[in-house]
C-alpha cells in the first residue's frame, strides 16, 4: 500500500510538473524603450515600431517592447543616463550625443570623411567594430547594437552660401559629433538642438545654419523654407544610430528572447538604411520640383582641405590622449583603407562611367 502511495504521489508531482511547463514557457516579458525621437517621426521612429513588432511576433508574444517617445519622457538627450539606471531597459538613440560623458562613443555613429554605411556595416559585424564598441558601453552597464543608418548625409541647410573659409568663422550652427569639434576648429559657433526645436531656431536666427539629416527626413521639418542652401555632406558618410539595453534587463532575458531581439534589431536596422534610400530619393525630387529656390552646392575645394586637415588633426590628438580612442579610430581606419579600394572599383566606378551626375 505504501508503495502504491508513492507511485500515486509521484504521478501526481509528474502531472502537475507537465500541467506548470506550459505556464513558464509562456511567461512573457515587457521592456520600456525610451527614443530621442517624437512620436510618430517617419524613418527614425518607424525603426523602433518595427523591432518591436518583429520581436514579439517571433517570440509569440512572450517579448514585448512598449515605447516611450521624446514628448513622454520629455529626456530626448538622456536616453544614455535613463537605460543606464535601469529606468528604460532599452533606448533608441544617437552615440555621439553622449560625448560629453563617454567620448569614445562618438565613433560609432560616424567619423568625417570614413566609412560609408554598407562599408560600416562590414566594419561592425565582420572587422571588429562590435567588440570595440561593447568595450566602450559595458562599463556602463550597458549593450550598444547598430539601430539603423540614414546613408550618406547631407552637410546642412545654410541660409548664406559658403564660398571660403572665411564664411564659416562666426556662423552658428547645428552640427553634433566630431563633426561639430572639427567645425569649431574653423571657426563656426558649434550648438547641438533637440530636433523639435530646429525649424524655430533656424527660423528665429538663433542659428545661422544647421546639419540634420538627408532630403527624406529634412523635407518633413521645413528647412527649405527658411535656407536656399543645401549642401553635400563629409561629415556623416554613414550615420548609424543604436539601440541601448540594460545589460541587467538582457541577462534576465531566456536565451531565445536573447536571439530573437538580437535579430529583430539587426533586421529593424538594416531596414531603416533601405528606407532612408527610398526616402531621400523621392524626397528630393520632389523638392526640385516643388522648391525651385533651393540651390544644390558642394562646399569648396578650400574648405574641404581644411575641414579634412581640422578632422585629422583632431584624431590624431584624441589617439594620443586615450588609448581606447586609438584603438577605435585605427580599426576604423585600417578598414577604410582596405574596404575603400573595392567600393572604388566598384561603386564609384560605376557612377563614373555608367550614371551620369545630376542635380
Amino acid at each position: 500500500m505504501k508503495s502504491l502511495r508513492l507511485t500515486v504521489a509521484a504521478g501526481v508531482l509528474a502531472l502537475l510538473t507537465l500541467a506548470s511547463a506550459p505556464a513558464l514557457a509562456e511567461k512573457t516579458y515587457t521592456l520600456k524603450l525610451a527614443e530621442t525621437w517624437g512620436p510618430n517621426y517617419p524613418i527614425l521612429g518607424d525603426t523602433t515600431k518595427n523591432m518591436a513588432a518583429m520581436a514579439e511576433k517571433m517570440s509569440g508574444g512572450r517579448l514585448k517592447i512598449r515605447i516611450d517617445s521624446s514628448n513622454r519622457h520629455k529626456a530626448p538627450f538622456g536616453i544614455f543616463d535613463m537605460v543606464k539606471a535601469g529606468q528604460y531597459d532599452m533606448g533608441h538613440t544617437a552615440s555621439y550625443y553622449y560625448k560629453g560623458k563617454i567620448p569614445n562613443a562618438m565613433y560609432f555613429t560616424t567619423i568625417p570623411f570614413g566609412l560609408m554605411a554598407q562599408e560600416q556595416y562590414a566594419w561592425f559585424y565582420h572587422g571588429g567594430g562590435m567588440e570595440l564598441m561593447q568595450k566602450v558601453y559595458e562599463p556602463h552597464g550597458m549593450l550598444s547594437f547598430p539601430g539603423g543608418n540614414t546613408g550618406n548625409q547631407m552637410g546642412g541647410w545654410f541660409r548664406k552660401e559658403i564660398e571660403s573659409v572665411d564664411d564659416l568663422k562666426g556662423l552658428k550652427m547645428r552640427i553634433p559629433g566630431f563633426a561639430g569639434e572639427v567645425m569649431a576648429e574653423l571657426g563656426v559657433a558649434v550648438t547641438n538642438i533637440p530636433p523639435g526645436e530646429l525649424y524655430t531656431s533656424l527660423e528665429r536666427g538663433t542659428i545661422d545654419a544647421l546639419e540634420w539629416v538627408s532630403p527624406g527626413l529634412d523635407l518633413p521639418m521645413g528647412f527649405h523654407q527658411i535656407a536656399d542652401y543645401y549642401y553635400s555632406g563629409w561629415q556623416e558618410p554613414g550615420a548609424e544610430v543604436q539601440f541601448l539595453i540594460n545589460l541587467k534587463t538582457w541577462n534576465k532575458l531566456p536565451e531565445d528572447l536573447q536571439e530573437i531581439l538580437r535579430v529583430a534589431i539587426r533586421t529593424a536596422a538594416y531596414d531603416m538604411y533601405s528606407q532612408s534610400t527610398h526616402a531621400n530619393g523621392m524626397a528630393w525630387d520632389k523638392m526640385k520640383e516643388d522648391y525651385p529656390n533651393v540651390t544644390h552646392k558642394t562646399f569648396p575645394p578650400a574648405v574641404i582641405e581644411a575641414l579634412q586637415e581640422a578632422n585629422e588633426r583632431l584624431l590624431r590628438k584624441e589617439a594620443e590622449n586615450n588609448a581606447l580612442a586609438k584603438e577605435i579610430i585605427d580599426s576604423h581606419m585600417n578598414y577604410l583603407n582596405i574596404v575603400r579600394k573595392w567600393t572604388n572599383i566598384s561603386d564609384r566606378a560605376y557612377l563614373n562611367t555608367v550614371a551620369p551626375e545630376e542635380d
